[in-house]
């Protein structure tokens, strides 16, 4: 079968799906990944075809920062938007049996399969169909609210999503030939899997029948992939170090965070490895390492202890470690993962980004 996976967004969106692709590649199927231009080379050093998409998240969110109103930020939203649909519909042009979607491009993906008649299975990354139990991700309000205010808040969460991508599906419904007006919302596709663990967020017993919880889908190491003989050293020289990274956060904010980070972690007496990332942290100091990407798998187990922003995959690496975590959310999905390492006994209170100086 040939399966292509649609994703969008950061590292985060896109390295779990490395980890799926290559379990069904192993299954016997023909996999490719649709995702931005800068992860080719994260896809096809997993020994996964890779179909591009426009856009580049690393700029959208620099320019989101720079917005000078909320109207400015809508509009370049939108225009990622519609270039993420001409480029989902291309894929998915591309020829495949069967299309997976992370939540973000679902309502493209559902269209795109509609006019292709290609089925489409929900693959979610985070819990993305409303429940009582918990409020969603991204929800503007989360404490206290009890079952129906849980209820409300996650439907509002989706009606924000599904209003991010209404104009571009509309354009993606003429463009493909389809009637317009039909819905194409990430809650109308079915089945989904949600790709966490459930001993992180227990299925919750109001949701629907082709809703599950499927388990984490653990990043593909890249193929042929040895650690660097600095970083080896590193590590054997001394105690385990405490990891520090915000992975695809804080874009241009190196020089500032790596004062802060080299100040903690003089203060703590621990030695560190800190991860670049999109903010380009650099080490300072003799008990410092600045690495560039390294596997969680392989480097986390070696730490004493990880300092990260909570995303989804960085979350999970973290348990799977079995080490501590220090959660510093900085948006989205991020304080619902924290909140979740905190509620589990594993992490301190969460500090977020935002408050950090």
């Amino acid at each position: 079968m040939r399966i292509l996976i649609i994703t969008a967004g950061s590292r985060g969106d896109v390295a779990p799906f490395t980890g799926l692709g290559r379990r069904l590649m192993d299954a016997g199927h023909q996999v490719a990944v649709a995702a931005h231009p800068s992860f080719a080379a994260l896809v096809g050093g997993c020994g996964l075809d890779h179909r591009p998409v426009p856009g580049d998240p690393r700029e959208l969110i620099r320019a989101w920062s720079r917005a000078a109103s909320r109207e400015e930020a809508r509009a370049l939203t939108r225009a990622y938007a519609d270039g993420l649909a001409d480029g989902v519909a291309e894929a998915v042009a591309g020829g495949s049996d069967l299309l997976l979607t992370a939540s973000g491009p679902a309502p493209l993906s559902l269209t795109a399969g509609e006019a292709f008649g290609i089925p489409v299975v929900g693959t979610y990354l985070v819990p993305a169909i409303a429940t009582r139990e918990f409020p969603l991700p991204n929800a503007r309000s989360t404490d206290g609210l009890g079952p129906e205010g849980n209820l409300a808040a996650g439907r509002d969460v989706l009606r924000r999503a599904e209003g991010v991508f209404a104009g571009a599906v509309t354009r993606l419904r003429a463009h493909l030939g389809l009637p317009a007006g039909a819905s194409s919302a990430p809650v109308d596709v079915r089945p989904v899997f949600h790709g966490f663990s459930p001993l992180v967020v227990p299925r919750p017993e109001d949701w629907p029948s082709w809703a599950e919880v499927a388990g984490y889908w653990w990043p593909a190491r890249p193929c042929g992939w040895h650690p660097p003989a600095e970083l080896v050293d590193f590590l054997q020289a001394g105690p385990p170090p405490v990891f520090i990274g915000f992975g695809s956060m804080a874009a241009g904010q190196g020089e500032r965070l790596s004062e802060l980070v080299a100040a903690a972690v003089e203060r703590a007496g621990v030695r560190a490895v800190v991860q670049a990332g999109w903010a380009g942290l650099s080490g300072r100091g003799d008990d410092v390492l600045a690495i560039g990407d390294v596997p969680h798998d392989w480097l986390f187990p070696r730490t004493a202890a990880v300092v990260h922003h909570a995303g989804a995959g960085t979350t999970a690496a973290g348990l799977r470690a079995g080490v501590p975590a220090l959660p510093v959310p900085v948006m989205a999905d991020q304080p619902f993962w924290a909140s979740r390492l905190y509620r589990l006994g594993v992490a301190p209170r969460p500090l977020p980004f935002q408050e950090q100086h």
